[in-house]
């Protein structure tokens, strides 16, 4: 047995003068930071990952501190030059030095960071989200659907402390023509880590009654820019762009663009802006009916108007018709009763012809007479009676 052994302090302080011996410069490293806790003295302690490419998983860990001398200064140099918060989720590249404390173990110290890199890796993070979602044939998915001629129903996936979420309702309940809306909120947080999974919880809510809603309305009520990059989460994408609702984003602001504004139906930059979209909508459809509506007015007046006048013409044109009528017809009157005289009994005797008859009775065949009868024969100017003594039958020539 060593009878000399190290203590561990000891062995640790070993370590770290190797570690500085070995490592003396400072280095740029790239990694996900996974975790920032900000301390009361104005310190920053960070977890660094660095993940698979393929499987997501963790392949190296490490500490890191960021001192308050640095983080004053470094926290609002890369808000500034990237919209972005310093916080967990994002990919950064570090300039650190590397040691070894004998307490605390290895650690990183952080001396810089290029922003410019996670502008660049959130820009291509956000991309890979957009080619997902459009190999898999659902970005426009969204778009596809129509929003209702009365969008009156909707349901608001916001903060219910969103200065936004009030802004919106006054924007609809104060609108100038007086339409009547009915927005229920599903609340949701709209910043920080819980947004994902807060969004995608109301929107599960809205579709388990789904029938009852026209449209969606998801918006926040300012925050910064550097908390938008929640909304480029593939999970929320892909919710948003599946779901049978139309969707319209109030979240960013004129410069920012997110993969969930990619993929809602309609994007608009501020919460009262959505409200004017759905107050649009219905001003659109009121000016349509009061079109209808003018039309079928007028129509009826026309209408009416022809029909007076066409009576007016048939009132004015009665007498004349009567007349002609009336003049038509005595003459059709006239021709027949010449024609009823012409063929009279008595115009047929004065002709010279003779009427004879027995019993009262025309005579038109010797048959209807007997010998000894008597007949009587009718003249123009008189009747004289005969007594029949003998009939003779004419014999017509068969030859």
């Amino acid at each position: 047995m060593n009878e000399n052994p190290l203590t561990l302090y000891a062995l640790n302080n070993v370590v770290r003068n190797a570690v500085a011996d070995a490592l003396p410069s400072r280095y740029w490293v790239v990694g996900e930071l996974s975790e920032v806790r900000e301390t009361a003295q104005g310190h920053c302690y960070i977890e660094l990952v660095q993940r698979d490419e393929e499987t997501g998983n963790i392949v190296a860990k490490a500490r890191g501190t960021i001192w308050s001398r640095v983080y004053t200064l470094l926290r609002p140099y890369f808000l500034e030059q990237t919209g972005l918060r310093f916080a967990a989720d994002i990919k950064v590249l570090l300039q650190v030095t590397v040691g070894f404390h004998e307490l605390y173990g290895y650690a990183l110290d952080v001396c810089d960071i290029e922003p410019t890199y996670t502008l660049g890796e959130a820009a291509r993070r956000k991309q890979l989200v957009l080619n997902r979602l459009e190999q898999e044939g659902v970005i426009n998915l969204n778009k596809e659907l129509s929003i209702p001629l009365l969008p009156r129903r909707i349901a608001v996936i916001s903060s219910s402390f969103a200065a936004g979420y009030g802004d919106f309702c006054d924007q609809l309940a104060n609108n100038p023509y007086g339409f009547v809306f009915y927005p229920a909120l599903f609340a949701s947080p709209m910043q920080g880590d819980k947004v994902e999974q807060g969004i995608i919880s109301a929107l599960n809510r809205i579709a388990q009654n789904v029938e009852q809603w026209d449209v969606v309305v998801i918006i926040r009520g300012g925050g910064a820019t550097s908390d938008l990059s929640c909304f480029d989460k593939y999970d929320l994408a892909n919710n948003c762009a599946q779901f049978p609702l139309p969707i319209i984003t109030g979240i960013g602001h004129q410069r920012d663009d997110t993969v969930l504004d990619a993929v809602a139906h309609t994007r608009v930059k501020t919460p009262t802006a959505a409200a004017e979209i759905l107050i649009h909508a219905m001003a659109v459809q009121a000016a349509r009916i009061d079109n209808i509506r003018t039309n079928i007015v007028d129509g009826v007046r026309k209408a009416m108007s022809d029909a007076r006048r066409r009576l007016h013409l048939v009132a004015r044109s009665m007498p004349v018709a009567t007349a002609l009528f009336m003049q038509e017809h005595h003459h059709k009157l006239d021709m027949w009763q010449q024609l009823l005289q012409s063929a009279s009994p008595e115009n047929i005797l004065a002709m010279g012809y003779t009427l004879t008859t027995c019993n009262g009775k025309p005579i038109r065949s010797v048959s209807d007479v007997g010998a000894g009868e008597i007949v009587v024969t009718h003249l123009a100017d008189g009747s004289f009676e005969s007594t029949v003594n003998k009939k003779n039958l004419n014999i017509k020539n068969n030859g």
